[in-house]
């Protein structure tokens, strides 16, 4: 059971990742003007935010608890949860709050952040932001890709197979 929770969190996890960054905001800022567009965006994305935590809280706590119950396999998945769980934490808690203050105080002032004396400082935030994202949608599909196979049998069971592979071959 604890290996089908673990499986359910990745693909919420990884899923809502891939959907917001590379598909929902794109057609939000082609869609939308750009002030609109980039609300509703850091909006998407600190919810987003938060599912990350809520996610790599409990992936990490059901990956020890998988490898304390004989599941090797687990061991390695837990430093991709680990650096996706830094990236959410840097990306969204460090960087993001900075930006919105930004978007706020150029909104207070009359424009849009593109066009206010915060737009080159909101770029370069923008773009390291943009980047955390990137690597930890880089990990997560890497996490998805490791995740032990158990159709037919159970994780122990795949790892059990996996070792007796490594033996002989």
């Amino acid at each position: 059971m604890p290996h089908r929770l673990f499986r359910l969190l990745t693909v919420v996890w990884v899923g809502s990742l891939l959907t917001i960054g590379y598909a929902v905001a794109p057609v939000l800022f082609t869609s939308l003007d750009r002030i609109a567009a980039g609300a509703v965006a850091a909006q998407l994305f600190r919810i987003q935010g938060v599912v990350g935590v809520v996610c790599g809280v409990l992936l990490l706590g059901l990956a020890n608890l998988l490898v304390r119950r004989g599941s090797e396999s687990y061991r390695q998945l837990r430093w991709l949860i680990a650096g996706m769980l830094v990236c959410v934490l840097v990306g969204y808690f460090a960087l993001q709050p900075f930006m919105n203050a930004m978007r706020e105080a150029a909104l207070e002032a009359g424009s849009d952040v593109g066009h206010s004396v915060y737009a080159t400082r909101f770029g370069i935030l923008h773009g390291v932001s943009s980047l955390f994202y990137l690597i930890e949608s880089l990990l997560g599909v890497a996490l998805v890709w490791k995740l032990p196979a158990s159709i037919g049998g159970s994780a122990a069971e795949q790892d059990a197979h996996d070792a007796a592979g490594k033996v002989t071959g």
